[in-house]
Formats: C-alpha cells, sequence, structure tokens
C-alpha cells in the first residue's frame, strides 16, 4: 500500500463517509486493480491518476466525488465483457449508500464513473477533471506512452494482430480527431500538444 493510495483515500472516504474509515472497501478496490489480466488498468494506473488529481483537486467542484470516482472508474475490468463502466458505478453507488452517504453524492459518483465511457464530451466541471487525468496517458512522455500502448495490447492479447491494429487506431483516431481532447484549461496547456503528438505516432 503506498502512502497516496492511504492519503487518497481517507481524504475523500471521511468527507463522503464521515468517521467511517472504508479500509475493508479500498482493500478490495486494490485487489481488483492487481487482478491477473490486467496489464494497463492496474494499479499503476490508478495511482497516476491520483497523483495527479492531487496536483489539481482545487478545479473539482466536488472534490471529494471526483477522487471516490478515480477509484472505481475501473474497479471492473472484464477485457472480454462489456458494461465494466455500468458495473463499476452500480459498485460504487451500492457501497456509498450503504455506508450513508447522502443519496445526492452517491448519485454524482455514479455519474462520474460513467462518463470514463469517454463516449460524449463530459459537461460538468467535475465530469472535465475527471475524464482529463483519466486520458492523461495520452499526453505522457513518450516512454510512458510506448509502454501504455504495449500494456493495452497486452491486455487484449487474444485478439489477432491485424484485427487490434485496425481497432486500435480507430480508436485513437477519435480522440486525436476531437477539436477539444482536454476540457480544463491547465490540463489541455500541460497535455494536449504530446497527446496528439503520441497519437499521430501511434496511428502511423
Amino acid at each position: 500500500m503506498t502512502a497516496l493510495f492511504e492519503r487518497s483515500w481517507h481524504r475523500a472516504w471521511s468527507e463522503l463517509a464521515g468517521d467511517l474509515d472504508g479500509c475493508a472497501l479500498r482493500d478490495e478496490l486494490l485487489t481488483r486493480y492487481a487482478e491477473p489480466q490486467r496489464k494497463y488498468h492496474t494499479r499503476q494506473h490508478l495511482e497516476e491518476c491520483l497523483a495527479l488529481f492531487e496536483e489539481v483537486i482545487a478545479l473539482a467542484p466536488h472534490p471529494a466525488e471526483v477522487e471516490m470516482a478515480l477509484w472505481f472508474h475501473d474497479a471492473v475490468y472484464d477485457v472480454k465483457g462489456s458494461g465494466n463502466e455500468e458495473r463499476s458505478a452500480d459498485w460504487a453507488h451500492r457501497a456509498l449508500i450503504e455506508a450513508g452517504v447522502d443519496a445526492a453524492s452517491a448519485d454524482r459518483v455514479r455519474q462520474l464513473v460513467l462518463v470514463t465511457k469517454h463516449d460524449g464530451v463530459p459537461s460538468s466541471p467535475d465530469e472535465q477533471v475527471l475524464v482529463d487525468i483519466d486520458l492523461a496517458i495520452l499526453g505522457a512522455e513518450r516512454q510512458r506512452f510506448d509502454e501504455y500502448e504495449r500494456q493495452i495490447r497486452e491486455e487484449y492479447g487474444f485478439v489477432p494482430g491485424f484485427l487490434f491494429r485496425r481497432k486500435r487506431k480507430q480508436i485513437l483516431k477519435t480522440f486525436l480527431d476531437r477539436p477539444v481532447l482536454y476540457s480544463t484549461p491547465a490540463l489541455r496547456e500541460r497535455l494536449d500538444a504530446r497527446a496528439r503528438e503520441n497519437l499521430r505516432r501511434a496511428i502511423g
């Protein structure tokens, strides 16, 4: 357990759930992020997201909800299945309600997890911060981005190479074609140019 995981969980959980520590839930989530089928959607990804969130926490109107959504956004990850985000969101909502978190906060966390499907444009400031953090890997330094691409390929090792390359290029191109890749000005300035360079290089 890293100090970041302990600090992040305590900050978000204590704000949302009061005196309850929620450590059993935290540990269950960390166990999920260590599942063997995961190569990118791992504790490394979660840690990178939480570390970046600490840098931009002031951008989120509801920081505890955004931080908790980061913990849950890949909680369920079946590489051969669908509905991972929906199942992760439902788990988050159920766990928060059971812990006595008010329904409005639990609902917002659920909705935040769902926006990590990346099938639309994030609208609220909280959604924008969350999505920008989840997509920050696209603007990583070249070495980390290349590692990310290898990790994604390994996660989908069961997909034939020609099919994976075609589908992967399609996905990356949808991001490259967005007129706005990062919604928050601070992260756009920091990540956009490098993300587009990485994407163009990966697409070929």
